[in-house]
């Protein structure tokens, strides 16, 4: 098995962990996180060794950042950088019961938990979080850092953006893009595409506010 360190120590984390834990391909070695007060403990009967600068140390660990928004995680990958880590020092989890057929492809970094099946053509990028109970029908693309909460649900040909937040139960309508840097409330159902950098919410899902990420960009 190969030595896995997980950077964050939040739920994420915690449910990654689970997963980790009985997996054969993996040990789970502790975790790194920056919150002083986390170091010396342990999560999950794992310690956690020190901040996040530390994997320098560990540089025989392969690495999953689980911070739960994906423009989180991609701050912490792109401080990792800085670091020396590249793209070979991630790890890809998947739970034992994810249905994953031949077709679909997984990028690096991502975690897949447990319960959710990908069906045909599925194009899913790198860090990228999809937790339990996510359905991914085909010729789904979702791009690098999104996060995909539980029981998600996409009809066939939806693209989901760069870092885009999908919430708990959302449904999202076949042939729909959601765009980077927005938010899919919970319980939502999305009918027509999401412009990036909004938040929508509602049955049908409606824009509420735009992200202060696209405000600036624009």
């Amino acid at each position: 098995m190969k030595k896995l360190l997980i950077i964050a120590a939040g739920g994420l984390a915690r449910e990654t962990a689970a997963v980790a834990v009985r997996s054969t391909l993996w040990d789970l070695a502790g975790f790194l996180d920056d919150e002083p007060a986390l170091v010396g403990t342990q999560i999950a009967a794992r310690p956690v060794l020190g901040g996040i600068d530390t994997v320098i140390e560990h540089h025989d660990a392969s690495l999953l950042v689980c911070a739960g928004k994906g423009r989180s995680r991609q701050a912490i990958v792109a401080r990792l950088r800085e670091l020396g880590i590249g793209d070979d020092r991630y790890a890809t989890l998947i739970a034992p019961d994810v249905h994953l057929p031949m077709s679909c492809s997984v990028g690096t970094g991502s975690i897949l938990l447990s319960g959710s099946v990908l069906t045909a053509d599925v194009i899913v990028g790198a860090h990228v979080v999809a937790m339990p109970g996510v359905v991914l029908t085909h010729d789904n693309v979702v791009r690098d850092f999104a996060t995909l909460c539980a029981r998600v649900t996409l009809g066939g040909n939806v693209l989901v953006g760069e870092a885009a937040y999908l919430g708990m139960g959302a449904l999202v309508r076949e042939g729909v893009e959601v765009g980077h840097d927005s938010v899919l409330g919970m319980g939502a159902v999305l009918l027509r595409d999401l412009p990036p950098g909004e938040t929508w919410v509602g049955l049908p899902a409606n824009s509420i506010r735009r992200s202060s990420t696209v405000q600036e960009k624009v």
